[in-house]
């Protein structure tokens, strides 16, 4: 499952382009998500547009790595999910 730190995503779509199973959106980033973030990631949010990487369709992910490697904040990692 791909894993976005939102204190360093910058919203660039990146992620969105080179992933094959469509797993990615760039969005406003939500209020709770915002409340969270230091003063000054904050400040680097409103200075690019409140725009992140979301991933509603995390389930498709197929780890193959596209999405870590094309991010130029190295805002993504892949974190193993255990299955019930």
């Amino acid at each position: 499952m791909p894993v976005v730190d939102l204190s360093r995503c910058e919203g660039k779509g990146d992620c969105v382009r080179v992933c094959p199973e469509d797993v990615f959106r760039v969005r406003r980033i939500d209020d709770a998500d915002y409340a969270r973030l230091s003063l000054m990631h904050k400040l680097k949010q409103r200075v690019h547009g409140m725009q992140v990487a979301h991933t509603p369709n995390a389930d498709a992910c197929r780890g193959c790595g596209l999405c870590v490697a094309a991010c130029p904040e190295k805002a993504i990692t892949l974190s193993r999910v255990a299955h019930a």
